[in-house]
């Protein structure tokens, strides 16, 4: 996400964090796309920046100042794209109706992305038909889905741990590995991150990514649950300790998240199947305000513990334990040690009767 020769005579040179940066020109070419405004995510050094550009009948030309490749994300009118950048002139063609499909030239990195890609097309056809009845089987059928994609996604993790051990410093290796971090668990993550190599972990990136680790060590197994303070719909503090003795599901969730709100009638299952077997939910809403909280708790008919400070995606307990994506969730044991993570769906109710014994109705 380094050319060198006749390409640097042809980039101009930027100081970038105390290193030359070269220009990144961008020129693409999106069928269909019509005359539009799109935005361009990247980052320098620790920031993150903006582009915008508009768009003309579909083209565009858009420059920046990478030192070094980095895998950006192109956000569209109705759909986000991501591709790799880096130091040079990269053309970028595709059409509207199939964004996912981009065709990027100019760019090692997105090559090599191409190339990963193409590896994994086996899991892609095994993966579609799982998702296409997700949801709409027995219970029994459910949970073999969920369990047949979780297999699916460790193979994805066991190819991507081939490729970053035999490409250590590869830009795609550090992005693979950037990417797991984002909702994955501290011991997988931090194994991948050693086998990559010195200078990758030097780059702006890696030492981003080592930053996050030392975040997501925080939900590692068996490490106990911050003894946190938030208000409940009342405005009464609620600090977590008062729930030590029980089994907690602390539930990261929010009234304008689809997937939480479709996940709920699950929580509540089974927290109605083993509230009186020391279990309850203590849910941490990232909503930021608290009529449409309040609304969601009352629509979806949530009887346990809910808490927020009303900051968002800025709410104390999620930015502690690094939760991007929601829902996600923690199982806390009666000594107050995180045993389980980002569970849902059947998956959540079958830890729940392996530690009750008890099959959910």
């Amino acid at each position: 996400m380094k050319k060198t020769g006749t390409l640097l005579s042809a980039c101009l040179l930027y100081v970038v964090g105390g290193v030359y940066a070269q220009q990144t020109k961008v020129t693409g070419d999106i069928k269909g796309l019509g005359d539009v405004e799109v935005n361009i995510y990247y980052y320098e050094g620790k920031e993150t920046k903006t582009g915008t550009v508009q768009t003309k009948d579909g083209k565009f030309t858009w420059t920046g100042n990478f030192k070094e490749p980095q895998k950006v994300t192109i956000m569209f009118p109705r759909q986000a794209a991501w591709v790799f950048l880096e130091p040079g002139n990269i053309s970028i063609k595709g059409t509207a109706d199939s964004l996912y499909a981009l065709k990027v030239t100019g760019s090692k990195t997105q090559a090599e992305a191409d190339v990963f890609a193409a590896s994994q097309k086996f899991l892609d056809d095994q993966q579609m038909p799982l998702y296409e009845k997700y949801g709409k089987v027995s219970k029994e059928e459910q949970l073999a889905i969920e369990q047949k994609l979780d297999d699916i996604r460790r193979q994805r993790r066991e190819l991507a741990d081939k490729y970053i051990s035999a490409h250590p410093e590869s830009a795609l290796s550090l992005s693979l590995v950037t990417d797991r971090a984002s909702m994955g668990s501290y011991k997988d993550i931090q194994s991948a991150y050693n086998k990559l190599g010195p200078k990758a972990k030097a780059t702006a990136e890696g030492q981003r990514l080592a930053e996050r680790l030392t975040v997501l060590k925080r939900s590692d197994i068996g490490t106990p649950m911050l003894n946190f303070t938030q208000n409940d719909v009342d405005g009464k503090p609620v600090t977590f300790a008062a729930f030590k003795g029980k089994y907690v599901l602390v539930d990261f969730w929010a009234s304008w998240c689809g997937p939480c709100r479709a996940e709920n009638p699950n929580v509540l299952k089974a927290y109605n199947t083993y509230k009186d077997k020391n279990f309850t939910v203590v849910g941490i809403s990232l909503d930021d305000k608290g009529e449409n909280w309040k609304k969601a708790i009352k629509d979806d008919g949530m009887p346990w513990t809910q808490l927020s400070d009303l900051k968002g995606w800025k709410n104390e307990v999620s930015q502690y334990y690094g939760i991007n994506g929601i829902p996600s969730t923690l199982l806390v044991d009666p000594q107050g040690n995180i045993i389980a993570k980002d569970l849902r769906g059947e998956m959540l109710n079958h830890k729940l009767e392996e530690l009750f014994g008890k099959k959910a109705k």
